[in-house]
């Protein structure tokens, strides 16, 4: 069910825009209030691009920071376990001597 229109939205245009924007909508069989609904839902900013160039480069940035700390967790654990398996072989040389 198609919601019935509440708000009036006045926006200025040239004969000529005017007499482009109908003849579009009346080539897509719709109002042209429908038409301009349509567009402006389905407008993205020129900027867009570039956004989301940036979230994309901020996010790639946090991901390269989280590889480096798993990294360096994977390092000590590493030298964790060599500082324990030490420490165990030295207690089994002290238990048999």
């Amino acid at each position: 069910m198609a919601a019935t229109a509440t708000e009036r939205i006045v926006v200025q245009a040239t004969p000529k825009e005017k007499q482009a924007i109908s003849a579009k909508a009346k080539r897509f069989g719709m109002s042209a209030g429908e038409l301009m609904r349509r567009a402006a839902a389905a407008y993205t900013s020129p900027d867009a691009d570039a956004e989301l160039a940036a979230l994309a480069d901020a996010a790639l940035a946090a991901a390269n920071r989280m590889s480096a700390s798993i990294d360096e967790v994977d390092a000590f654990i590493a030298a964790s376990n060599q500082r324990i398996a030490a420490m165990e072989a030295a207690a089994q040389r002290r238990k048999g001597a």
